[in-house]
């Protein structure tokens, strides 16, 4: 990359919540996910559950000032972390509408900073709660576990 390109990128993704003040999030129809960052024209969220590409989604968001709902589109889905115990989905929304508190004065997008003002963000800032699986989760990977073995081995 080199200094002055334009992102294409429309807002600016806030990750802290001083940034963006919102203190918990959950996806319709209750189950609750972590945001990751969120700009006026997304948001990129974990889950514990599988999100599906492609699909219309509710996200509520709750802040000390507001709680609003508001709906989008996942635009795409991958594993964020692969444990024993859990699987943790990471996706993006991309909003129906503009959430007008994050929108930035500038609609051209914002520069991209050179190298020499890079800082490095530790991994997986939390901007809200970490998502803790559900026992429901927990109980079917030993099942799981065992039906692999099973047929690994041709019982």
């Amino acid at each position: 990359m080199t200094t002055g390109e334009t992102d294409r990128r429309q807002s600016r993704r806030r990750r802290l919540v001083d940034e963006h003040g919102i203190l918990s999030t959950h996806i319709r129809p209750g189950r609750q996910v972590r945001l990751v960052d969120i700009s006026a024209d997304g948001a990129l969220i974990e889950a514990a559950h599988r999100l599906l590409p492609g699909k219309g989604v509710e996200l509520h968001l709750k802040g000390p000032e507001r709680r609003i709902s508001i709906t989008g589109r996942l635009l795409r889905c991958t594993i964020a972390r692969l444990q024993s115990s859990a699987i943790c989905y990471r996706g993006a929304i991309l909003f129906d509408v503009r959430l007008p508190w994050l929108a930035d004065d500038s609609p051209s997008g914002y520069r991209i900073p050179s190298g020499d003002t890079l800082t490095e963000q530790p991994e997986g800032v939390d901007a809200t709660r970490p998502i803790v699986c559900s026992q429901d989760v927990l109980h079917r990977l030993p099942l799981f576990s065992q039906q692999l073995r099973a047929r690994r081995h041709g019982t």
